[in-house]
């Protein structure tokens, strides 16, 4: 099958009428560099958007209050509450599976009055009052000084760490904003780092534009009492939240006389569901992309095979005179089969060259983009598995390619063959 004289044969036959074969071959060649452009495309989306929970724990959920709507244990239907410090401690001894419970506080926003003052300078600002632990839950890059610690939170230290935002209202361009002193609602409190956000999209700019301090002193510097706004719980890495979230829900419930029924009176949102259905969106992607890449292959596929129908009908008298001179069913066949198959693979290789030459020059583009740039596409990629999945199709296609006309070709007979003009 691979002497000389068979490849010599395929050749010729395959350069006999040259356009034909190009525009033969093109189909394959469309087909597979479809499915691996989209393939690469799925990625790219998938892995940008990911990029927008680089470093999150997405294995998280917020809780918060909100206005109950059935009465419980003689309580009236609708009634308010709040999230106490007790509930935090109640929550990490009932459910050992959690990782962080990090109560938050929040006072004024970016649309507000004016909250933060320096020096002649006032600007409003989301002030917030947060654990240690909430810079592992949602990241930022500390670029000056350090976070809130344990020592900040034990002492109630009157610190802050201000977001780049913050530094480009309240400072010059040259100033130096670690220890230096703002006034949040009257209250000077000492600037202790400076946070860059992870945070990309809409919102990104935003997010520059905050200050954290230690809870404890949050509670006490603004008359909170014990009262929390809302948390940020994390399960550990081999637990889902998705899964104990009712009983956290309950078990709230339970601490606050809360009709167990009452679906209305903690909001939450789920960051690990939403985050697994945009993982399931991209398995569809990729389905779709390998279901249409298939289909213009398989067009291609169809293409090659009506082609060596016509080669076939075109060497009838030759194929007879081959039989004739004792040429075996299985020779005849396997000439056949191997020109369909030749001709699918190179078309099938080029094709998927052509189509990561696109892919690395896209990947080069992109990599000189700015790292703060808020695109939604990132490293478009295929990986080998998939060019080889690629080379197992190519392979199947140009069998199947050449099947009916290779059975075509040994059903001649040799008296027919020699009579065919």
């Amino acid at each position: 099958m691979f002497s000389k004289d068979n490849w010599d044969e395929i050749l010729q036959a395959l350069t006999a009428n040259v356009f034909r074969t190009v525009l033969t071959a093109f189909g394959v060649f469309w087909g597979i560099f479809i499915l691996v452009i989209l393939l690469a495309a799925s990625k790219g989306l998938e892995n940008g958007v990911k990029k927008g929970f680089d470093g999150f724990a997405t294995n998280t959920m917020f809780m918060w209050t909100q206005t109950t709507s059935k009465a419980y244990k003689g309580l009236p239907k609708i009634r308010k509450f709040d999230f106490r410090n007790s509930d935090v401690a109640a929550l990490k001894q009932a459910f050992p599976d959690l990782l962080y419970v990090s109560p938050r506080n929040q006072l004024g926003d970016f649309n507000g009055t004016n909250n933060v003052v320096r020096g002649t300078k006032t600007s409003s600002f989301s002030i917030y009052g947060d654990y240690p632990e909430f810079i592992k839950q949602q990241p930022m890059n500390i670029i000056k000084g350090r976070f809130v610690n344990q020592q900040d939170i034990l002492e109630r230290r009157k610190v802050v760490v201000i977001g780049k935002g913050v530094i480009s209202e309240l400072y010059g361009k040259e100033e130096e904003a670690v220890g230096t002193y703002i006034k949040v609602n009257g209250i000077n409190f000492m600037v202790v780092g400076v946070y860059t956000s992870k945070q990309q999209g809409g919102n990104a700019e935003q997010e520059q534009k905050n200050i954290f301090m230690p809870f404890t002193t949050f509670q006490q510097a603004f008359n909170y009492g014990d009262k929390v706004g809302w948390m940020a719980i994390t399960a550990q890495d081999d637990k889902s939240i998705t899964a104990l979230k009712p009983k956290i829900l309950e078990y709230i419930k339970l601490l606050h006389s809360i009709n167990p029924a009452d679906e209305r009176a903690v909001g939450n949102f789920d960051l690990y569901e939403q985050f697994n259905k945009i993982q399931s969106l991209f398995n569809i992607l990729q389905l779709i992309a390998y279901f249409v890449g298939t289909l213009v292959l398989i067009s291609g596929v169809i293409g090659i095979s009506n082609i060596m129908l016509i080669v076939v009908k075109e060497r009838t008298k030759e194929i007879g005179i081959r039989r004739a001179l004792g040429a075996t069913p299985g020779a005849i066949r396997s000439q056949i089969l191997s020109e369909s198959i030749f001709l699918t693979i190179i078309s099938g290789m080029l094709g998927i060259a052509f189509a990561t030459s696109l892919i690395a020059i896209l990947n080069a583009v992109l990599d000189r983009m700015p790292a703060d740039s808020n695109t939604m596409f990132a490293n478009p990629t295929v990986d080998l598995g998939v060019v080889f999945v690629a080379l197992l199709i190519l392979v199947g296609s140009g069998l199947l390619a050449g099947f009916i006309p290779a059975q075509t070709a040994i059903n001649v007979k040799p008296v027919d063959a020699l009579r065919s003009e």
